[in-house]
């Protein structure tokens, strides 16, 4: 099979350019005749946050949904003078916090192929086995991302979808994701009872404004979604009564403020709902 020519550039973070010390976090990847583009970014800050702890990976999220709807706009038009503002807002970004590499030319097998084995190669390499697994709304919301992405449903969704937008200037609350089927609107957070069961209230707080807020603006009713760790890891950790406890003031809390609770490992569930819905 003919390979597809393509070519690539790294997105680095670099939070001091003097020490010049830089994770890459992404791939930016187009067909050399134009009719393909794209920007993926890492799933796992980890190493970002090793090198900087203070680094604003929302922003960053943020930033990857901006420019792949700006690439999905401007696809089959993608010439050299087409894609230099995508490539400038990259560049602007974080003043000299993101760096991009000069391109380089790479035979791919297919496109969607091509740009997962970059992301293997240069930004996300398999890591060898550690004892102690990926924990807290971080482990959560990866998890979310991945299952939706599976399913084919992750670009066609809203991502960090600000609370005050539906209830009051100000709210600092931002939803991971989201998407409208009909009449109602689903949205999903990931909540670590494990890590900060006091998010159980800061969602509980703010869900009644959002509800109405949904319906005044969207004219929609509102699914909110709370994604928790299970309750019994698959490890087969012994349930104390403090974990129990706080799942059942979770699931108690939850239930009075009309949000549904389900756990990670209800997820493949929910992303083929949402591949059904949304590819219908």
């Amino acid at each position: 099979m003919a390979r597809k020519q393509c070519e690539f550039q790294l997105i680095r973070y670099v939070p001091d350019p003097v020490k010049n010390e830089f994770v890459n976090i992404g791939v930016l990847l187009r067909a050399s005749g134009g009719e393909q583009s794209d920007l993926r970014l890492t799933r796992d800050w980890g190493r970002v946050r090793c090198l900087d702890p203070d680094a604003d990976t929302q922003m960053l999220e943020a930033l990857e949904i901006e420019i792949g709807h700006r690439l999905r706009d401007e696809a089959g038009e993608l010439r050299p003078g087409v894609i230099q503002p995508v490539l400038a807002r990259l560049e602007d970004t974080l003043s000299n916090g993101l760096q991009i590499t000069e391109s380089k030319a790479y035979l791919a097998e297919s496109f969607v192929a091509g740009l997962e084995e970059l992301m293997r190669l240069y930004v996300d390499p398999p890591r060898r086995e550690r004892s102690q697994r990926r924990s807290g709304r971080g482990a959560l919301v990866t998890a979310m991302r991945m299952r939706f992405e599976e399913a084919g449903v992750w670009t066609l969704m809203r991502k960090q979808i600000a609370a005050a937008d539906y209830t009051k200037r100000g709210d600092p609350l931002r939803i991971d994701c989201g998407y409208r089927f009909n009449g109602t609107v689903r949205m999903f957070q990931a909540v670590s009872l494990d890590a900060d069961a006091d998010a159980v209230k800061a969602l509980a707080f703010s869900a009644p404004e959002l509800r109405k807020g949904v319906e005044r603006l969207e004219e929609a009713k509102l699914q909110l979604t709370a994604i928790v760790e299970p309750i019994r890891e698959p490890a087969g950790d012994e349930l104390d009564e403090d974990r129990i406890a706080r799942y059942d003031y979770a699931r108690e809390t939850m239930e009075d403020y009309d949000i549904r609770m389900l756990t990670s490992s209800d997820l493949p569930r929910v992303a083929e709902t949402a591949r059904r819905e949304l590819r219908a």
